[in-house]
């Protein structure tokens, strides 16, 4: 097996345009699919700095705590880079059951059948109660 320790972890940001990278968030344990954001260099090093995932809120143009409003937080309990140094793979442990702001425990809550999507996610919790909003 090789192993390459790397002495400084930094990610390639200038390779977008926007200087935003995909993060994946994958269940630790189960290794469900739980979301895809994006990160910027200050949401990476808060994420390091905290163990909790932060993301870049494209919509909101902000930085973003996972969790910040609806409790549902994301610990970090593992990191995997690609090869690239362009897209990380978040392992967490979500806190609070769901991971969607719909109210399911993943964004991934649907499925194409038939060319129809269906819902095959159990909503955790009411998005109009939490949010206030759908």
């Amino acid at each position: 097996m090789y192993i390459n320790k790397v002495n400084i972890l930094q990610l390639c940001f200038e390779k977008s345009k926007d200087g935003l990278l995909p993060a994946i968030a994958q269940d630790y344990q189960s290794g469900e699919v739980l979301m895809l954001a994006y990160i910027n260099n200050e949401s990476w090093e808060k994420t390091l700095e905290t163990g909790k995932a932060h993301y870049w809120s494209r919509s909101r143009n902000k930085l973003w705590l996972k969790g910040e409003s609806s409790g549902n937080v994301q610990l970090i309990r593992e990191i995997l880079v690609d090869c690239d140094d362009d897209t990380v793979v978040l392992k967490v442990e979500q806190l609070g059951g769901a991971a969607c702001h719909t109210g399911h425990r993943s964004c991934f809550f649907r499925r194409v059948e038939d060319g129809e999507l269906v819902v095959i996610g159990i909503r955790v919790f009411d998005p109009e109660t939490v949010y206030g909003k759908k």
